[in-house]
C-alpha cells in the first residue's frame, strides 16, 4: 500500500504540498513507523473496507467522509476504483455523492471511468432528476473523443427532459462537448436553439452561457427569445443575470439605434441639401427614431433597472455597465447611486468598481459629483484602493470643489503609505494642469513640500514641479534656484535628474548657478544612477555651447569620464554628444545646428489619466480591468446607422399577443372582420405592451390547445347553468371593464387552466420553477394553433366563449355565489352584451354589496418634501371613496403647500413612468400657489391590482420633480356588506384554496372587540359582518375592479 501511495504521489507532481505533506511523509516511510503520520493511510484503508461493506450506511458514511476531504482540497484519487464501484448502488443518497466524486475525478482516471459508461447511461433514465443530471454531468467531465458520440446524444435527450434542472445541466455540458470537439458545433446550435426557447427561468442563464461559448455571433437565434429573456431576467439566477445581461448589451448595440445622437438634426440637415426627395424622406425617419426610443429597446432597459437593487454585486455591475453602453445618457446616471453603494463591499469588489467608475468619471463627472465624499480615502483601504479613489477625485476636480479636495490632499501628503503620498502629489500636479486657477496655488504648495523630511515626498514633488513649469512658459527662476539647492541633499534618481535637466532647460536664466552645478555633479559622476549621469551629459552639452568659457574643460572632462563608462548607453551617449558639440574635421553637418538641436523649445508632458484609453472596452470584463484584449473577450460593436427590422423579434409574440391579448377589441367594433386584420390593429394600438401580455399566456397556451376540443362541451354545460344564475351583473360590468381588462382575464384564466392541467407532475423543481414559466414565451408551434384557435373562436362566438368566460372569472375570484366587482371580458358583440342585460351571478346579490367605508386613517404620506421641491411641498392620503375617475381607480388626495415667500406658478402633472398596463387621471394645472398657501387636488390611479409605483413628474413653471406614489396593500381593497350566514357560505367555498392562519399575541386591554376591529381596519379598507359570537370577528372585502 505504502509504496503505491508513493508512485501516485511522485506522479501527482506535488500539486497539493503544503496541505498533503503528512500524507507524502507517511507514504516514504515504511508502514507503522510514525503513528501520527501513518493514521492518514489507515484511514484510507478503512474507506476501501467501508466501500466495500455490504451495508449501505457503511458505505453513506464512507462517501460522505470522501467528499469532505475532497472539499478540503486533499486528494482521495487512489479510492477511485473502490468508489467507483458503487456508481450502480440502489441507494439514491450513494448514488448522488459517487456522482459528486466522479464529476471530481473523471478527467484524471478515464480508463476507469469509461468502464462505467453503461451505468451512467442507464441513470440517464432513472426516475429522480437529480440523479439523472449527475450522471450527464459525469459523462461531460470524461474528456475522452470516443464518446462524444454517447455525449452528443445524452446531451440530445436531456435538452428535451421534463426537468428543468436536468436541461440546466444539457446546456452546461455543450460547452465542454465543445471544448472537446468543436466540429460537433453545428449540431450542438440545433440544441442551443431549442434550450433558448426553454420557458424555465433555470435553463435560461446557462443556455445563453452556452450560446456565448459556443455561437457567440449567431445573434439570429437571440431575435425570437429576445423579449422572453428580457421579461425573465428578474427571476434568472443572480449567475444568469450577469450572463444574459452582457449578451443583451452586445445584441443591443446591433440591433438598435444609438439613443445619443438626439442633438445632431441641424448637421443632417445640412447634409440634406444635396438628397433626392425620397432619401430626405428616409433621412428624415432616421432622424426621428433616436426620440422614439426602440420598444423593444426600452423592454429591455426597464426590465434591468430593478437589478440594480441585487444583492450581487456582479449583477450591479453588470446592469450599471449596460445602462453606460446602451441607455440614453440622460438615464445613465441611475446606476451611480447602485456603485456608491457596492463600495461598501470587500477590497476585491471595491477594486472592480472604482476601475470602472474611474472609466465612467472621466467622460460623464456629473454622475458622481453628489457623491464626492464618498471618494475619499479611508485610513484603512489598502494602497490600491486608495490610489483608485485618488484617481476618481482627480477627475470630478472642478473650479466648485478644488479647494475642497485640496485640503483633503494636503492631509493624504502626510500619509504613512508612500506609495500613496506619491500618488498624491502626482494628482496635485494633475489638477494643477487641469484647472487653471489653481496652478499658481499648487505649484507654491508643491515648492513647500520641498522641505519635507521624507525623500519620497521631496523626490515626487521635485518631478511634479518640473512638468509644471516646462508647461508654464513664464519664468520661475527663484524655484530653479531653491531646486538647486536640493540637489545635494536629494538621492532619489528620478528627482536628481529632473533637478539637472531643470536648469539645463533654464541654463541661460541661471547663469550663475548652473557651472557650479555641473562641478558638483562632475566629481561625483562615477557613483550616479545611470539616469542621472545622462542627464549631467546633457547639461554639460548646453552650458558647452552656451557658456563654453566657463564650462568648456569640464564637459570634456565629464565626456571623458563616459567614454568608458560601464553602460553602452553611457558610452553611446557620450561618443553622439562628443561629435555634435566638439568641431573637428570630421565633425559632419549637424554640427552647425547642435544649439538648435539642444536648446530646442521642448513640448509640454500631457498629463492625462491612466484609464483615459480604457473605455473601448466593455465596463465590467476583465479586458477592461487588465487594459489588454483577454483571451474570449467579445468586443461591442459600433450602433448601426439604420435599425435592422424590428419584425425578426416580434412574429411570434405578436402571433401570441393576437391569441391571448384583447381580441374581442376588434370583434366588438367590427363583429366580421377577419383575424389578421384583427392582428394587425392589434400590432398597431399595443406595439410596447406585446412583450408581457404575450409572456402571460404562452404556457397555458399548449395546455389550451390539448383540452380545447374536450373542455368546450363541459364548458357550455356548466355556463348554462351559472349564467341563469347571474345575468345583470355580468352585462352590467362588462360595459364598465375597459377593453384592457380582458387581457387581465385571458391571462387569469388560462394560468388557471395551466395549474390544473399541470398538476399531476411530481418533480419539485418543475413545481418551483412553475411561476416563472408561466411568465415565459411558448415556441415556434405558436402560429399554427393561434390560427387554430381563432377559427374556433370565430364559430362559438355566439355561445360558448360567453359561459366559458363567466365560469371561469367564477372560479378565478374564488367566489361563485356573489361577485359584485368581477366582470367578464369584452370579448362580445353588441348583441350578446344586450341578451346579458338580466343576467345576474348571484342569487344574494341583494344581499352583498359595496359598502361605505368603516374607517379612513388620517395618515398622510410625503410625496414631495419642502427641500427637494425648492419650497413646494405635498402630502397625500387615501380617502378609501369611490373614485369619480373610473371605478377601476383608486382615490388619491393630494395637499400642495407653498413654503416660500414667493408665489409658485403653473403646478402641473409632467411625465408619466408607470409600469405596464397602470392607469392615471392626474389634476388640473393650477395656476399659482400663493405664499404660505394651501390646496388639495385629487388624481385617481389604477394600480392593477398590485403596489406597484407610480412614478411621474410634479412640475412648477421652472422646475420638475419626480414623485412615487406607492399603495399599501390595504388600500387597493373594497369593503363588502353581507349577512353572517352568506360570509359562512362564502367560506366554505373558499376552504383549499387560499387559506392563511397565525397566532398573534396581543395585551389583554387589546382583546377587545372595538380594538381588534380599530386594527384591521386601519390597516385593510374592509367591510365588517356581524357576528352571533362575541370571540369571533369576521371582515369580507373585494379586490379594486382592476383585476377580477
Amino acid at each position: 500500500m505504502s509504496s503505491n501511495s508513493f508512485a501516485y504521489n511522485e506522479q501527482s507532481g506535488g500539486g497539493e504540498a503544503t496541505e498533503l505533506g503528512q500524507e507524502a511523509t507517511s507514504t516514504i516511510s515504511p508502514s507503522g513507523a510514525f503513528g501520527l503520520f501513518s493514521s492518514d493511510m489507515k484511514k484510507n484503508e478503512d474507506l476501501k473496507q467501508m466501500l466495500e461493506s455490504n451495508k449501505d450506511s457503511a458505505k453513506l458514511d464512507a462517501m460522505k467522509r470522501i467528499v469532505g476531504m475532497i472539499a478540503k482540497g486533499k486528494n482521495a484519487s487512489e479510492l477511485f476504483p473502490a468508489v467507483v464501484k458503487n456508481v450502480a448502488s440502489k441507494n439514491i443518497e450513494i448514488k448522488k455523492l459517487v456522482y459528486v466524486y466522479l464529476v471530481r475525478y473523471a478527467e484524471e482516471q478515464q480508463d476507469l471511468a469509461l468502464l462505467s459508461i453503461s451505468t451512467f447511461q442507464r441513470a440517464l433514465k432513472d426516475p429522480n432528476q437529480l440523479i439523472r443530471a449527475s450522471a450527464l454531468r459525469v459523462l461531460s467531465s470524461i474528456r475522452v473523443p470516443i464518446i462524444v458520440p454517447i455525449m452528443m446524444l445524452a446531451i440530445k435527450e436531456a435538452s428535451a427532459d421534463l426537468s428543468p434542472y436536468v436541461r440546466k445541466n444539457a446546456a452546461h455540458a455543450i460547452q465542454k462537448l465543445y471544448s472537446l470537439d468543436p466540429e460537433q458545433k453545428e449540431m450542438l446550435i440545433e440544441i442551443i436553439e431549442k434550450l433558448l426557447k426553454d420557458k424555465s427561468t433555470l435553463v435560461a442563464g446557462s443556455v445563453v452561457m452556452a450560446f456565448e461559448e459556443v455561437c457567440p455571433d449567431r445573434i439570429d437565434l437571440i431575435h425570437k427569445n429576445y423579449r422572453k429573456l428580457c421579461n425573465l431576467l428578474v427571476d434568472v439566477e443572480e449567475w444568469g443575470q450577469v450572463v444574459i445581461i452582457h449578451m443583451l448589451t452586445r445584441y443591443a448595440r446591433t440591433q438598435f439605434v444609438s439613443p445619443w445622437k438626439e442633438g445632431d438634426g441641424l448637421e443632417d440637415n445640412e447634409k440634406d441639401f444635396y438628397d433626392s426627395d425620397e432619401e430626405q424622406k428616409e433621412k428624415a425617419d432616421k432622424r426621428k427614431r433616436p426620440y422614439t426610443m426602440d420598444p423593444d429597446h426600452r423592454l429591455l432597459i426597464r426590465n434591468t433597472k430593478p437589478l440594480l437593487q441585487s444583492r450581487n454585486a456582479a449583477v450591479v455591475m453588470a446592469v450599471a455597465q449596460l445602462y453606460w453602453h446602451i441607455a440614453p445618457k440622460s438615464e445613465a446616471g441611475i446606476i451611480s447611486k447602485s456603485l456608491v453603494r457596492l463600495l461598501r463591499s470587500n477590497r476585491e469588489v471595491q477594486y472592480i468598481v472604482l476601475q470602472n467608475i474611474a472609466t465612467m468619471s472621466i467622460q460623464r463627472k456629473g454622475m458622481f459629483e453628489p457623491y464626492l465624499k464618498s471618494f475619499y480615502v479611508r485610513s484603512t483601504d489598502p494602497t490600491m484602493i486608495k490610489i483608485l479613489k485618488l484617481e476618481i477625485l482627480t477627475n470630478l476636480a472642478n473650479e466648485a470643489n478644488i479647494s475642497t479636495l485640496l485640503r483633503e490632499f494636503q492631509t493624504y501628503v502626510k500619509s504613512q503609505d508612500k506609495q500613496f503620498a506619491a500618488a498624491t502629489i502626482q494628482t496635485i500636479g494633475r489638477c494643477a494642469t487641469s484647472i487653471t486657477e489653481v496652478s499658481d496655488t499648487c505649484l507654491n504648495g508643491l515648492v513647500c513640500l520641498l522641505s519635507n523630511r521624507d525623500e519620497i515626498v521631496v523626490a515626487e514633488s521635485v518631478v511634479v514641479i518640473k512638468k509644471l513649469l516646462q508647461m508654464q512658459p513664464i519664468q520661475h527662476g527663484e524655484i530653479i534656484k531653491h531646486m538647486a539647492k536640493l540637489l545635494d541633499s536629494i538621492t532619489v534618481p528620478v528627482a536628481r535628474a529632473s533637478i539637472l535637466w531643470l536648469i539645463g532647460e533654464n541654463c541661460e536664466r541661471v547663469p550663475k548657478i548652473a557651472p557650479d552645478v555641473l562641478r558638483k555633479t562632475a566629481k561625483s559622476f562615477t557613483s550616479e544612477d545611470d539616469l542621472v549621469k545622462l542627464q549631467i551629459l546633457n547639461l554639460g552639452a548646453k552650458l558647452y555651447l552656451t557658456n563654453s568659457k566657463q564650462t568648456k574643460l569640464l564637459t570634456q572632462y565629464i565626456l571623458n569620464l563616459g567614454k568608458y563608462d560601464q553602460n553602452y548607453d553611457i558610452r553611446d551617449r557620450t561618443r553622439f554628444i562628443r561629435q555634435l558639440i566638439v568641431p573637428n574635421e570630421k565633425s559632419g553637418a549637424l554640427s552647425k545646428y547642435a544649439k538648435k538641436i539642444f536648446l530646442a523649445q521642448k513640448p509640454a508632458p500631457l498629463l492625462e489619466s491612466p484609464f483615459k484609453d480604457r473605455d473601448h472596452f466593455q465596463l465590467g470584463t476583465l479586458s477592461h480591468t487588465l487594459n489588454t484584449k483577454a483571451t474570449g473577450y467579445l468586443e461591442l460593436s459600433n450602433w448601426p446607422e439604420v435599425a435592422p427590422d424590428p419584425s425578426v423579434r416580434n412574429v411570434e409574440v405578436i402571433e401570441l399577443a393576437k391569441e391571448w391579448t384583447p381580441a374581442g377589441k376588434a370583434k366588438k367594433e367590427n363583429p366580421d372582420e377577419k383575424f389578421y386584420s384583427e392582428s394587425e390593429e392589434e400590432e398597431d394600438s399595443s406595439e410596447s405592451s406585446s412583450d408581457s401580455e404575450s409572456a402571460s399566456g404562452s404556457e397555458s397556451g399548449e395546455d389550451e390547445e390539448e383540452d380545447h376540443s374536450g373542455d368546450s362541451g363541459e364548458d357550455s354545460g356548466e355556463s348554462g347553468s351559472e349564467s341563469e344564475a347571474g345575468k345583470g351583473r355580468a352585462a352590467k360590468h362588462a360595459k364598465a371593464r375597459g377593453k384592457g381588462d380582458s387581457k387581465d382575464v385571458d391571462k387569469e384564466k388560462e394560468n388557471s387552466k395551466s395549474s390544473e392541467s399541470s398538476s399531476g407532475e411530481s418533480s419539485s423543481i418543475e413545481e418551483s420553477s412553475s411561476d416563472s414559466e408561466s411568465e415565459s414565451e411558448s415556441e415556434s408551434e405558436s402560429e399554427s394553433r393561434t390560427i387554430t384557435k381563432a377559427k374556433e373562436k370565430k364559430t362559438k362566438q355566439d355561445r360558448n366563449p360567453l359561459t366559458k368566460d363567466v365560469s371561469l372569472l367564477d372560479l378565478d375570484d374564488f367566489n361563485p355565489v356573489s361577485s359584485p366587482v368581477v366582470l367578464p371580458t369584452p370579448a362580445l358583440s353588441p348583441s350578446l352584451i344586450a341578451d346579458l342585460e338580466g343576467l345576474n351571478l348571484s342569487a344574494t346579490s341583494s344581499v352583498i354589496s359595496v359598502s361605505t367605508p368603516v374607517f379612513v386613517p388620517g395618515k398622510t404620506h410625503v410625496l414631495l418634501h419642502r427641500m427637494s421641491g425648492k419650497g413646494l411641498a405635498a402630502h397625500y392620503f387615501f380617502p378609501r371613496q369611490p373614485c369619480i375617475f373610473g371605478d377601476k381607480m383608486v382615490s388619491v388626495q393630494i395637499t400642495l403647500n407653498n413654503t416660500t415667500d414667493q408665489k409658485i406658478e403653473n403646478i402641473h402633472v409632467g411625465g408619466k413612468k408607470l409600469p405596464m398596463g397602470m392607469q392615471m387621471h392626474v389634476f388640473n394645472p393650477i395656476e399659482s400657489l400663493e405664499p404660505a398657501g394651501s390646496i388639495t387636488v385629487s388624481v385617481g390611479i389604477d394600480f392593477c391590482d398590485s403596489t406597484q409605483t407610480a412614478s411621474f413628474q410634479l412640475c412648477t413653471k421652472d422646475d420638475c420633480f419626480s414623485v412615487n406614489i406607492q399603495p399599501p396593500v390595504g388600500e387597493l381593497l373594497l369593503p363588502v356588506a353581507m349577512s353572517e350566514k352568506d360570509f359562512k357560505k362564502e367560506q366554505g367555498m373558499l376552504s383549499g384554496m387560499n387559506e392563511t392562519s397565525t397566532t398573534i399575541i396581543a395585551a389583554p386591554q387589546n382583546f377587545a372587540s372595538s380594538v381588534i376591529l380599530q386594527k384591521v381596519v386601519n390597516v385593510a379598507n374592509v367591510g365588517v359582518v356581524p357576528s352571533g359570537q362575541d370571540n369571533v370577528h369576521r371582515n369580507y372585502l373585494h379586490r379594486q375592479p382592476s383585476k377580477p
